[in-house]
């Protein structure tokens, strides 16, 4: 995850999120364009770039950036080692969900079957 800490329109308050699978990347974003941080409604797209490293300000790293905050590469900002874990540690925890174990597995076969009521007319 990177969170841009620049001041210009354009990369103000975003924050690039890689993920694995392109599926979850799609579901991610669609849920997060229905929900509203700070008041403000949050804008998700997929970007087709995979590799931020050329959009990064080698000057920001070093600390030596003379554009400040109005610099047109990303200002990187890191983020907490606490908020890193809980991340990690979310998501650790939905990998091992039972439903992710076995991909191919229906996720009913997980449900408990119902039996069938004694009042139910069993010849229909």
């Amino acid at each position: 995850m990177n969170v841009c800490g620049n001041l210009g329109d354009h990369l103000i308050g975003n924050v690039y999120v890689k993920f694995r699978n392109e599926d979850h990347a799609d579901a991610a974003s669609n849920g997060l364009n229905n929900r509203w941080y700070n008041g403000q409604p949050i804008y998700a797209e997929l970007s087709p770039v995979t590799d931020f490293r050329e959009a990064c300000c080698r000057q920001y790293e070093q600390r030596e950036c003379t554009r400040g905050g109005f610099c047109n590469f990303m200002h990187i900002l890191k983020i907490s080692d606490p908020l890193r874990r809980k991340l990690r540690d979310v998501t650790r925890a939905r990998a091992r969900s039972p439903f992710r174990m076995n991909r191919n597995t229906d996720r009913n076969a997980f449900r408990r079957s119902r039996s069938r009521s004694p009042y139910r007319r069993r010849n229909r």
